[in-house]
């Protein structure tokens, strides 16, 4: 059976995105292997072995572009409304909250944040399906 250990972003600027990925979601360094043409650092939350890889390219130029294939990552935290609240004080840009309903029942409330580099993050509310 397969486990899933990691999912890869490449970034533009590796400064911006640490300082993202650390202030949003408490994501730390678990791993930083550089090599001459580009780095790999490997970001861990200390609740979960799953890891959020970014790709720094040495040579790139410009931003990425994203392109209309990318979905999102997704994060579960313990209460949703105190995140949004702690996301607009650190000025990290958060969209609206927002309830997702099927049959009149709420499955799950949540928002969204997008990191430097555009990459969509969905930040839910703990229980239900999302543990």
């Amino acid at each position: 059976m397969a486990k899933p250990v990691h999912s890869m972003i490449r970034v533009f600027d590796e400064g911006k995105a640490l300082d993202f990925y650390q202030r949003a979601f408490g994501l730390e360094i678990a791993d930083n292997l550089r090599f001459p043409d580009f780095a790999l650092i490997y970001l861990r939350h200390p609740s979960s072995p799953f890891e959020v890889e970014l790709t720094v390219n040495f040579d790139r130029k410009e931003p990425y572009t994203l392109g209309d294939g990318y979905g999102h990552l997704a994060v579960i935290v313990d209460d949703v409304d105190a995140e949004h609240a702690r996301f607009e004080k650190e000025k990290l840009s958060p969209g609206p909250l927002r309830d997702f309903k099927h049959d009149g029942k709420t499955l799950a409330r949540f928002f969204f944040v997008s990191d430097p580099d555009g990459y969509k993050i969905e930040v839910i509310q703990r229980g239900g399906r999302f543990g």
